[in-house]
C-alpha cells in the first residue's frame, strides 16, 4: 500500500547516485521516504513522505493511520492522565493533517496548527521561524488561548526533525509565554545528525521542562562534500534542458522550472504548460465542466485546526461524515475505478477524513494528496519521488502576494476523477480561471468535482466602547473615574429586599441579576453618616495615605488604579488625589464590576490590556470581610489568563482596610467605620451595584450598573471625597511612618477573619459561610440590601456602631454582644429565608 517503488526501483535513487547521498537508519525508512531536488540555497535535497500524503497520493487509510498511531504511541508515554490534559500543535503547512490525526490518536486533545494565513480581526496568540523552509512564518491564531496556556503537556507535530531548529524555536516562544512543565515531540521521521540529538536534551535542561520525542523511524542522510552547490547545479541542468527542450515553461520567482514528462499510460489528454497565461493543447478526449459537490458541511463546525479544533468539533465531524461522504460518493462517475481527493495546502484533515471514509465505502481505488506551495523540480524516473509537477496561480488571495502552487504526482497517474477539496476562502476567480488548477486537472482526467468546505472564522468581540464618564454617568468629576460598564439607568432592575433575597437563597437568582431598592436614608440616618464623617475623616485620610505609598514603593511606580465597583471606587478616587496631592502623579483610574461566583468582568480585563500594561494594574477595594472577593478575583484572574493568553494582572488587592488579614496590601487592618459604607449609590458617584444578567450583557459587553440621577439632591458622595482629601496635609508625617512601618513589617495574610466566619457559622447554625457578612462595612451592607438575622457586636464598641445600632433598631434586629471578635461587629443573614421569615412590617421575624 505505501507504494514506496517505482517498478521495483527506489523512489530515492536517482538523487542519491547523483549527489552521493545515503540514507542511513531503520530499515522502513526506504519505505516511507523517497528524495527529490528543490531550488534552496540552504538545503537542495527534500525528503518526500510516502504517507504524509502531501507530495505522494497514497491510500488515504495509510496516511491516517501513521498519524493515528503515533497519536497511540504518545498517549502510552504520557499515561491516562496526562494524555487527558494534553494540547497538539502542528506545522503548517505538510504536518496539518498529520497533526489532526495524531490528536485523533491521544484521544481527547485539542489541536491548533500554524498558519500561513494571517485572518482579519484574529489576533496572533504568538509566532515562530521554520529555518530551512522556503517560507518561514508561522502564525498562531486560537479562537481560545487558552489552547496554548493551559499546564498539560504540549505535543508538537512535524512530519519531519531534521536539525530541531523549528521545534526549539516553537517551544522558546511559547515557552516564553506559557510555560509548560512537559513537551512531546512528533515526527514520521526523526533525521536528526548526532551533533543534532543533543541539542534537544539541553534545551529542555535550560528551561527546565521534559521534552520526549516520538517517532514512526529515524535515521540520518549522510551528506558527501558540496552536496548543496553539487544539487543546486542539477537543478539549474534540469531546468535549463527543460526549457530548451519546450516540455516546460520558465516559473515565476517562487521557484524553478517545471519538468513536465509525457503522459503515462492512461491519461487523458496532454501534459500542460507549468507558466500562467501560456496557451495548452486541448485534451484529446472531451471532459465535462467541472462539478460542484455541496457538502453540507455543518454550520459552524471548523475547516480545521487554524484556529483550533477541540474534542466537541471532533465528534460532530464524526457525526457529520457519513453523510458528507454519500453526497461525494453519489457524485462520482459510474465505473470509476481510480479517485483521488485532492486537498488544498493547509486544508489537509478534512479532505483526508472524507478521502478515507470515501475508500470504505467505494469500490474503486481512492488516492488522497494536497496541492503546496513548495517548489520541487519534477523528473520522469521511476527512482525520483516528484515523477509530474502542474502549476497554476495560488488561489486564495496569499497575504505575501501572488505566487505559482503546485500539485505532485497527479498528472500523468491515471485518475478517473479527482475531488479538489477546498475551502470557501480559496473558492476565487483564480482557482476557476483557464490556467488555474480546476482546467490543469480537466486536462488530466475526464471528471473533475470541486467540494467547498467554508473557510471558519472565529467571531470576535466587537470594539469595546470608551469608559462612561461623569456628568453623563456618575456625579463624579470625569478625570476621577472611567467606568467600564454598560448604562443600564432606563431598565428596572429593583426588587423589594425579601423577594430578592427568597430567589438567591433558593438558588432560583443570583444576586447580580437585580438591584435592591435604594435605601433613602432617614434624617437621623443622615446625621450619623456627617458626624461620622467628620470624626473619621483624618483616619481614613491616614489609611489612604499609606496604601498608596505601598502600592507606589511595591507594585509600579506609575500604578493604574483599577477598583472594584462600587464599594472600592471611593477609595480609587482617594488614592488617586493623594498620589497627586503627595508625588504630582496623574493616575488613570477605572472601575469595574466584579461578580461572586461569576468573577471579573473578563471584557474589561480585555480592554485594560488593550490600553494599558496589565502589571501596572492595581485593583482597590474598600476594605476586606473574610475575603471572599479576594479569593473570586484571584480565580477570576486564573481563568482570565486560561481562556485569554493575556498575562500580566496581579490579583492582589489593595485595600483601605484589612480587618480579615486577606491581602498584603493594605492602609490598616482595624475594623473601623468607613462613612462610605454606610451608605449605597449617594456616597458612590450614585451608581447602583453591578448588573450581570444574560439579557442584558451579551459575552461582549460590559458588566451594567445603573446612574440614579434622580438621587442627585441626596448626593454626598463629592463630599465625602472632599473632606478626606482636606484632611491629607496633616497626615503627611504621620503617612510617611506608618508607610514606613508597613513596609519593614511581615503582612503576609492570616487569613483570620475566615477562620472566624467559619466558627460562628457553625456555632449559630448557619452552615453557609456565605450568610456571614463580617465588619463594620460588610455589616452595614446586610442592614441596607439584605433581610438581616441577627448582628454581632464586639463587647465595647463604641461610636463605630452607632449607625449599625441604629440600622439594626429600624428593621427590628437584634444586636448580640460578643466577648471574644476579631471584627467590631458582624451581621448574619436570615439562614432559613422564606417570605414567611418576614413580618407584615418588612422587618425580620426572629428565630
Amino acid at each position: 500500500m505505501i507504494n514506496a517503488v517505482n517498478d521495483g526501483v527506489w523512489s530515492g535513487t536517482w538523487v542519491a547516485q547523483r549527489l552521493g547521498l545515503e540514507l542511513m537508519g531503520d530499515d522502513e525508512l526506504t519505505e516511507l521516504l523517497g528524495l527529490a531536488l528543490r531550488r534552496n540555497p540552504k538545503r537542495a535535497h527534500l525528503l518526500v513522505s510516502n504517507v504524509l500524503g502531501k507530495h505522494v497520493p497514497q491510500s488515504p487509510s495509510v496516511v491516517y493511520g501513521y498519524g493515528f498511531a503515533l497519536g497511540r504511541r504518545v498517549r502510552e508515554l504520557l499515561g491516562t492522565e496526562e494524555a487527558d490534559e494534553a494540547v497538539v500543535l502542528g506545522y503548517a503547512e505538510t504536518a496539518t493533517g498529520l497533526g489532526h490525526s495524531v490528536a485523533d490518536g491521544i484521544g481527547s486533545a485539542p489541536y491548533l496548527h500554524s498558519t500561513r494565513r494571517p485572518v482579519a480581526g484574529v489576533t496572533a496568540a504568538g509566532g515562530f521561524e521554520e529555518s530551512h523552509s522556503h517560507a518561514t512564518s508561522h502564525l498562531l491564531l486560537p479562537e481560545n488561548p487558552a489552547l496554548l496556556a493551559g499546564d498539560g503537556p504540549l505535543v508538537l507535530v512535524d512530519d519531519e526533525f531534521s536539525t530541531g531548529n523549528t521545534v526549539l524555536n516553537t517551544v522558546r516562544d511559547l515557552h516564553a509565554r506559557y510555560p509548560r512543565r512537559r513537551y512531546v515531540v512528533v515526527a514520521l521521521v526523526d533525521m536528526r545528525s548526532a551533533a543534532d540529538a543533543g541539542r534537544l536534551e539541553a534545551f529542555a535542561a535550560e528551561i527546565g521542562a521534559r521534552v520526549d520525542l516520538v517517532a514512526a523511524a529515524s535515521g540520518t542522510v549522510r551528506l558527501p562534500e558540496g552536496v548543496l552547490e553539487k544539487g543546486q547545479a542539477l537543478v539549474a541542468r534540469y531546468e535549463a534542458e527543460s526549457a530548451a527542450g519546450g516540455a516546460s515553461s520558465a516559473a515565476g520567482a517562487s521557484g524553478p522550472v517545471a519538468q513536465f514528462p509525457a503522459p503515462l499510460e492512461g491519461v487523458h489528454g496532454s501534459a500542460p504548460s507549468g507558466a500562467r497565461g501560456t496557451a495548452r493543447q486541448a485534451p484529446t478526449d472531451p471532459h465535462p465542466a467541472v462539478r460542484r459537490i455541496d457538502l453540507l458541511w455543518p454550520r459552524d463546525l471548523p475547516d480545521g485546526g487554524r484556529h483550533g479544533f477541540t474534542p466537541a468539533h471532533r465528534t460532530r465531524l464524526e457525526a457529520a461524515l457519513p453523510a458528507m461522504v454519500a453526497r461525494l460518493a453519489d457524485a462520482l462517475p459510474e465505473g470509476a475505478r481510480r479517485v483521488h481527493v485532492l486537498g488544498f495546502e493547509e486544508l489537509m484533515y478534512a479532505p483526508l477524513r472524507l478521502a478515507r471514509e470515501l475508500e470504505q465505502v467505494v469500490e474503486a481505488e481512492v488516492r488522497y494528496s494536497t496541492t503546496t506551495r513548495s517548489p520541487v523540480l519534477a523528473v520522469d524516473d521511476p527512482g525520483y519521488a516528484i515523477r509530474s509537477r502542474m502549476a497554476f496561480p495560488a488561489h486564495d488571495d496569499p497575504a505575501d502576494g501572488p505566487g505559482e502552487r503546485y500539485a505532485y504526482n497527479v498528472a500523468g497517474a491515471g485518475f478517473d476523477a479527482v475531488v479538489a477539496v477546498v475551502d470557501s476562502a480559496a473558492d476565487t476567480p483564480e482557482l476557476h480561471a483557464p490556467d488555474g488548477l480546476l482546467a490543469q486537472l480537466a486536462v488530466h482526467t475526464p471528471h473533475v468535482l470541486l467540494a467547498v468546505v467554508p473557510s471558519y472564522v472565529p467571531e470576535r468581540p466587537s470594539m469595546l466602547p470608551e469608559p462612561l464618564r461623569g456628568p453623563a454617568f456618575s456625579s463624579y468629576a470625569p478625570e476621577e473615574v472611567g467606568w467600564l460598564l454598560q448604562d443600564l439607568s432606563d431598565v428596572t432592575l429593583e426588587a423589594p429586599t425579601e423577594e430578592r433575597e427568597e430567589a438567591i437563597q433558593s438558588g432560583g437568582a443570583h444576586y447580580a441579576e437585580s438591584l435592591p431598592v435604594e435605601y433613602q436614608p432617614s434624617e437621623q440616618y443622615q446625621e450619623l453618616f456627617h458626624a461620622a464623617l467628620g470624626t473619621t475623616a483624618t483616619r481614613i485620610a491616614q489609611a489612604v495615605g499609606a496604601v498608596t505609598e505601598l502600592v507606589l514603593a511595591e507594585r509600579s511606580p506609575r500604578p493604574v488604579l483599577v477598583s472594584l465597583a462600587r464599594a472600592g471606587t471611593p477609595v480609587g478616587v482617594l488614592m488617586r488625589r493623594w498620589a497627586q496631592f503627595r508625588h504630582g502623579l496623574d493616575l488613570p483610574h477605572y472601575a469595574v464590576s466584579i461578580v461572586r461566583g461569576r468573577g471579573i468582568d473578563a471584557n474589561a480585563l480585555r480592554w485594560l490590556a488593550a490600553h494599558h500594561d496589565p502589571a501596572d494594574v492595581v485593583f482597590v477595594d474598600g476594605w476586606t470581610g473574610k475575603g471572599a472577593i479576594t479569593r473570586e478575583l484571584a480565580d477570576a484572574i486564573e481563568e482570565f489568563e486560561a481562556s485569554d493568553g493575556i498575562t500580566g494582572f496581579d490579583p492582589e488587592i489593595a485595600v483601605l482596610a484589612d480587618p480579615g488579614s486577606c491581602v498584603r496590601t493594605y492602609g490598616t487592618r482595624e475594623d473601623f467605620l468607613i462613612p462610605s459604607a454606610c451608605l449605597n449609590s449617594t456616597v458612590s458617584g450614585l451608581i447602583s451595584r453591578t448588573v450581570l444578567r444574560a439579557d442584558l450583557v451579551g459575552p461582549h459587553d460590559f458588566h451594567g450598573a445603573k446612574f440614579y440621577r434622580e438621587l442627585a439632591g441626596a448626593d454626598v458622595s463629592v463630599d465625602f471625597l472632599d473632606a478626606v482629601a482636606a484632611c491629607f496635609p496633616e497626615v503627611t508625617e504621620a503617612v510617611d511612618a506608618q508607610a514606613k512601618e508597613l513596609l519593614s513589617a511581615d503582612r503576609a495574610p492570616t487569613w483570620e477573619g475566615w477562620a472566624a466566619v467559619e466558627r460562628i457559622s457553625e456555632e449559630y447554625g448557619i452552615h453557609d459561610v456565605n450568610l456571614v457578612k463580617p465588619g463594620v462595612g460588610e455589616t452595614t451592607r446586610v442592614l441596607l440590601r439584605r433581610v438581616p438575622w441577627k448582628i454581632l457586636a464586639r463587647a465595647g464598641a463604641g461610636a463605630d456602631l452607632d449607625h449599625v445600632r441604629l440600622l439594626a433598631e429600624q428593621r427590628g434586629v437584634p444586636v448580640e454582644e460578643v466577648g471574644e471578635l476579631p471584627y467590631t461587629c458582624v451581621g448574619l443573614i436570615h439562614p432559613r429565608y422564606t417570605r414567611g421569615a418576614t413580618g407584615a412590617d418588612g422587618k425580620a421575624v426572629n428565630v
